[in-house]
């Protein structure tokens, strides 16, 4: 239980990737704040359906709706996030979209979606939640970017350019943040098994899959271990980094 006692919370925790850190965290003794964004009805209900898991694992987790892009919003999340437990210890900054074509047809509010909710929403979060950590001169503050964000893709300038753009705040902040010994992380995570893939024509995973050398798609779960990891005492010396999980395929 290596972050019993710790608050955690996880932007975009209803499903996916951010399911899986979140129960991640709880598994290793953390209280878990789950974020969610009421667009489609069903999240509310995903987002409570982590909190009950958690509380099935002997954990102790609440849903908090916020929409990312909404500074505001968030600064009333991260307040009620405190009032319960008293503080925040780690925040994930998971929650992004994409809104995937090529330039040429790319719309502005299709750039401005992407970039609002992966890049600003990572910038008001952890705005308002490294008070807690500056004020007790201890967190974590873990960003989830992507390998796009490294190398680029075509049809993803938007998503892209969010995640590049992720990369360059952690880099920054972890600098702002060292000397209240708050390390700032990215993860970038390379083909991961999510909803989006699941929809894929058999094909187009199978090329996929022969870019990697471990021969498979990586698991919400994998990415979901090495955030464990960085939010803990072990990784107290690592800020600044950006860490890639993607099987080797983009070394």
């Amino acid at each position: 239980m290596e972050l019993d006692g710790r608050v955690s919370l996880v932007t975009g925790a209803s499903r996916g990737i951010g399911k899986a850190i979140a129960l991640k965290l709880a598994e290793l003794g953390s209280r878990v704040a789950v974020n969610y964004v009421a667009i489609e009805e069903s999240n509310k209900a995903d987002a409570d359906g982590v909190v009950e898991s958690i509380a099935r694992l002997g954990g102790e987790a609440m849903a908090v709706e916020a929409d990312v892009r909404d500074s505001g919003a968030v600064k009333a999340m991260v307040d009620e996030v405190g009032d319960r437990w008293g503080k925040i210890d780690i925040l994930v900054n998971n929650a992004g979209v994409n809104r995937d074509t090529l330039l040429l047809r790319m719309s502005d509010e299709a750039w401005d979606d992407v970039m609002g909710t992966n890049l600003r929403g990572a910038f008001l979060c952890t705005k308002f939640a490294v008070r807690y950590m500056m004020r007790q001169e201890w967190g974590r503050v873990i960003s989830i970017s992507s390998v796009v964000g490294r190398v680029g893709n075509a049809g993803q300038s938007n998503y892209a350019a969010s995640k590049g753009g992720i990369i360059a705040f952690t880099k920054s902040v972890a600098r702002e943040m060292g000397s209240r010994n708050v390390t700032v992380n990215a993860v970038a995570p390379g083909f991961i098994v999510t909803e989006m893939t699941d929809k894929l024509p058999p094909e187009t995973r199978e090329n996929m899959q022969s870019m990697i050398p471990l021969q498979r798609l990586g698991r919400p779960e994998d990415v979901a271990e090495l955030v464990g990891f960085l939010a803990g005492d072990k990784a107290g010396y690592i800020t600044g980094q950006v860490i890639t999980i993607d099987g080797g395929a983009f070394p």
